[in-house]
């Protein structure tokens, strides 16, 4: 994607539209006070409509509506509370252990509580001294609420006004960061690929798209007139977004064997075309998703039925001028890959098409799968609070945290009477985060952002003297700060402290330079306890939870390749059953690649079993990737007299699976004989092989083709190599397994040997 098209994404994005929306909402009534000369008095406003605007997260209407209400009352207690009761020390420190326990824990809720917990500290922090509200609490509180029910309505408004808007802006974005996943596919049909870093590139961009899906599945099968098929519009949204995940799910199963893709083809050029046919493919699903964002019509930038017939001739000359009956497989394999381009092309067709939402299009859609089972589901029982109250419970370590981070803050501001000292109380609560690499890379771009921020702040106020032209580009970084805070922290850091600046210098520039100083010095304060305390005070290490993501992967593989695999034996394919076991095996597999990337970023001495682990990561996306191709066979073809020779592949395939799972979970000595069993050899399949070689070799390539005997050989040759790679895969993650267990032990006893040759 070239920089025009992203800067497009931007602008019809919801996060622009977020940064848009909560400035104006604060910046319009500010406006109005400021005209009255009230602004002072009434600051608690905008900053009410800035905080409470903060927890409307994407989400289905009636979650984030509700979200709201609770955020309202939730904050106006706090501010009730906390300004009521501030001039007594000993119960500010009280309401720290309070709050800052209770409000950390509530993220066992999920994401959309866990911000209400977060902005309700926030909040308490504002009005833990006196520059808020000095003698008017209540006031203040009332006040703040208003700016926060301000915010609601607006949102009411804008989601009475444009219903849908929010659904194109996910999917369209889902649909941008889909074209980036099958650009990285294009860069392994170049010469000389980098595997390592086009599969490290693969997972990240798979941990985006399983976020995005998550988002969607939320807001599309919980929101009623589209689930009912009530309108055009709402029936075709939901069939782009069906339509994307099956073409997810064709970028998977397209897995190759690359190195021996090149190995036969890198003397020719059809790999390149390949290659730059993949690369229009990603360029044309980018611009859908640019399209469905802004709420045009696409239209296509390339003629792909040309582009098409010209991959396809190419490999029709090349078969017709070299194969012959020794590298016949070599070109099977070509041919899958350009039957999954003519898959992927017509789908693609098919998106430019529903962009206009015309009737045609959605006329025979019709929703077939139970939708319930597909949204993500979040228990609000009081028991899974009380159940969390454990040091073994990451939750409560991480409210720990927060608060013992909490009191050293506000110890240090009341020693070293900082004029802002709640800024360092700011800097702990939205840096300290429950995992490791998340904390340390917002405490970088926080420190980061704030002296990029005071730097251009004292330059901006040093040079530019004109209110309006200040105020101008107040709002510019307000927008900037709101609608990178969830993509890019440090972007959104430097126009918070930018923004903060500039009005502070509207409301008494008279101590603008002292403020300068403070707000770096809170700042590097707060980033200091924020990062001792990740560190030192009941850190949660990724390595520690990572078996029970390896674990969740093994069973989810598992399911998903039992029920694809069950097909071949002469079952009946439940697709409702398929496709949400297809769901399941994905997430499993990128909250793996997603703990395995926050390891990268831990202490060395934290990273332990690192090759092994990447190891299995790899492995484990392989093998997904090999069901789901599968599974494209399971769902369209029908070989019951191959069923007798499948079964026993199937059988020896979940040994090893069960194998692999056992060692997980300690049972070193299970069925480990069976890594060096080789799979059953499908006669029936070495019987038809052999067969169409001498075909090839007697009567000619020509003649040979229109032997009945290719397409079931095609077929049946891509099934057969695809429950080898299968086997050969899990075969490698049980020696992997082997080898972690085996240095876990070894680990073990040298701790032991130390233990004993220490003196009592």
């Amino acid at each position: 994607m070239n920089y025009l098209d992203e800067f497009k994404k931007f602008i019809s994005s919801h996060y622009l539209s977020t940064g848009v929306r909560l400035t104006l909402g604060a910046v319009i009534p500010s406006l109005i006070f400021q005209h009255y000369g009230i602004l002072g008095d009434m600051i608690a406003f905008p900053l009410g409509t800035l905080l409470i605007g903060g927890t409307d997260n994407p989400g289905p209407y009636h979650r984030r509506r509700n979200s709201l209400l609770i955020a309202i009352i939730t904050c106006f207690a706090v501010a009730l509370t906390t300004g009521l009761l501030r001039h007594i020390h000993f119960i500010i420190f009280a309401e720290i252990i309070l709050f800052g326990m209770f409000f950390s824990l509530v993220g066992v809720y999920g994401n959309r509580v866990n911000s209400i917990g977060l902005i309700a500290l926030l909040v308490f922090v504002f009005n833990i001294d006196d520059h808020l509200s000095g003698d008017m609490v209540l006031k203040t509180a009332l006040i703040f609420s208003a700016g926060g029910i301000w915010y609601f309505i607006l949102f009411m408004v804008l989601q009475t006004l444009r219903p849908y808007k929010l659904i194109q802006q996910l999917l369209g974005e889902n649909f941008v960061e889909l074209g980036k996943l099958l650009s990285i596919k294009a860069d392994y049909y170049l010469a000389n690929p980098d595997y390592d870093d086009l599969f490290s590139r693969m997972i990240h961009q798979q941990v985006i798209l399983r976020e995005n899906h998550e988002n969607l599945r939320e807001i599309l099968f919980k929101t009623r007139e589209i689930v009912t098929e009530s309108t055009n519009k709402s029936r075709v949204l939901m069939l782009m977004f069906l339509d994307s995940i099956d073409l997810f799910e064709r970028i998977l199963n397209s897995q190759q064997n690359y190195i021996n893709l090149h190995r036969a083809f890198d003397h020719s050029k059809i790999l390149r075309l390949f290659g730059t046919y993949i690369q229009w493919l990603s360029a044309e699903i980018q611009q859908i998703g640019i399209a469905v964002q802004s709420g045009f019509p696409s239209h296509p930038k390339h003629d792909l039925d040309e582009a098409f017939n010209k991959c396809q001739q190419a490999f029709q000359r090349m078969r017709k001028d070299s194969m012959t009956h020794d590298n016949l497989e070599d070109f099977m394999m070509l041919r899958q890959i350009l039957n999954s381009l003519q898959d992927v092309t017509e789908r693609i067709k098919k998106l430019h098409r529903a962009t206009t939402y015309d009737t045609e299009v959605s006329q025979d859609y019709s929703l077939i799968v139970t939708t319930e089972n597909f949204i993500p589901k979040q228990e609000y029982h009081p028991r899974l609070l009380l159940d969390n109250l454990s040091l073994k419970s990451s939750h409560f370590r991480h409210a720990v945290r927060i608060t013992l981070g909490l009191l050293i803050g506000y110890t240090v501001s009341l020693f070293f009477e900082l004029g802002h000292g709640y800024w360092i109380l700011l800097t702990i609560v939205v840096i300290l985060k429950p995992a490791f690499s998340i904390t340390k890379q917002r405490n970088l771009h926080r420190i980061g952002g704030t002296i990029v921020g005071v730097v251009s702040g004292f330059l901006f106020l040093y040079l530019i003297h004109d209110g309006t032209a200040l105020f101008i580009i107040m709002l510019i970084s307000m927008i900037m700060a709101y609608s990178f805070l969830k993509i890019n922290y440090f972007i959104a850091s430097t126009g918070i402290t930018l923004y903060v600046i500039i009005s502070f210098n509207f409301l008494n520039p008279q101590h603008i330079t002292p403020l300068l100083k403070e707000r770096v010095l809170d700042t590097i304060i707060g980033s200091v306890i924020a990062y001792l305390i990740s560190s030192y005070v009941l850190p949660v290490w990724e390595h520690s939870q990572i078996n029970q993501y390896i674990r969740a992967a093994l069973n989810a593989n598992r399911r998903y390749f039992d029920i694809v695999a069950a097909k071949f034996t002469g079952k009946q394919l439940d697709i409702n059953e398929f496709k949400l076991l297809r769901k399941d095996a994905i997430i499993a597999m990128a909250n793996l690649s997603d703990n395995f990337q926050k390891m990268l970023s831990e202490p060395k001495r934290r990273q332990l079993h690192m090759e092994e682990y990447h190891q299995f990561v790899a492995t484990s996306y392989m093998l997904t990737s090999y069901i789901a191709s599968l599974s494209t066979y399971a769902q369209t073809l029908e070989y019951a007299e191959f069923a007798a020779e499948f079964e026993m592949m199937i059988q020896q395939i979940d040994r090893q699976l069960q194998t692999a799972a056992d060692l997980l979970d300690g049972q070193a000595s299970g069925n480990s004989e069976i890594a060096r069993e080789s799979l059953p050899q499908n006669q029936k399949l070495i019987e038809l092989l052999a067969m169409r070689k001498k075909e090839i070799k007697e009567m000619g390539i020509e003649k040979a083709d229109q032997s009945p005997a290719r397409k079931m050989l095609s077929d049946l040759k891509t099934i057969n190599g695809l429950f080898e790679l299968i086997s050969t895969i899990t075969i490698d993650e049980i020696k992997i397994l082997q080898k972690i267990s085996s240095a876990k032990a070894k680990m073990a006893a040298n701790i032991d040997l130390e233990n004993q040759s220490k003196p009592v």
